[in-house]
Parts: structure tokens; sequence; C-alpha cells
């Protein structure tokens, strides 16, 4: 039962179907997914702590950063994940996703959460 209430309390937060939209590309470290979202390390870190507890997402550990990704071992959670991330429009991501590709460019605006002005520091500068 707990499994099950995990798994909805996941997918009840705005911030978290935001995460997973981005994750549906592929992917991505920790930095990139707080460029994305505008909002600081640790509030982003606890979404994906809830997101991996769900069993929704798998990280791994790359020097000092963490990249995350879809994990797609389980057919409930993946046919469920695959459900609702069909059903969130794209338009609704535009701004995160235009965050993500413009910090991966390295296109990064003064005032950002994120102040990485050289992207090799984090994820070893990958295109």
């Amino acid at each position: 039962m707990q499994d099950l209430m995990n798994i909805f309390k996941a997918l009840s937060e705005e911030t978290r179907l935001r995460i997973l939209k981005l994750l549906e590309h592929g992917e991505l470290c920790v930095c990139d997914i707080v460029a994305a979202l505008d909002m600081v390390q640790p509030k982003v870190s606890f979404h994906l702590a809830a997101l991996k507890e769900a069993g929704f997402i798998k990280d791994r550990k790359q020097g000092r950063w963490t990249h995350y990704r879809l994990d797609d071992s389980e057919f409930f959670r993946r046919v469920l994940l695959l459900s609702v991330l069909e059903r969130m429009p794209e338009k609704a991501f535009a701004e995160d996703r235009k965050r993500l590709d413009d910090f991966i460019r390295g296109e990064t605006c003064e005032d950002t959460v994120v102040s990485l002005p050289n992207k090799k520091r984090c994820c070893g500068g990958r295109p």
C-alpha cells in the first residue's frame, strides 16, 4: 500500500511532473535540471528524491555530479509514467526546455539561479 501511495504522491506535484518531462528526452545532470527549472539545488534534490523513492527515476554518480534518467525497469511504473507524460502538453513545459537548451549551450543569463559560466565545471562540459 505504501508503494502505491509513494507513486501517486510523486505524480501529484507539478515540479516533479516538470522533472519527468525533462527526463523524457534522456539523462540529465542535476545541474541541468536546476537550470531548466530555475530553482535552487536543494529544492530540486528534494523532488528528485521523491521521484527516486517512487521508482520513477534512477541516478548515477559521475565524480561529484549526479545524473538522472527515467527508470523503465518495472512494467506498472513504465506504463503509468508513459500515460502521464503523454497527457502533459509540450507547450506547458516549453520554458523549462528552453532554459535547459540555453544552459547546455552555455547561454545562461547572468541572473539565473545556476551561475556556471564555464559548463566544463559541470558534467565534464558535455555538448
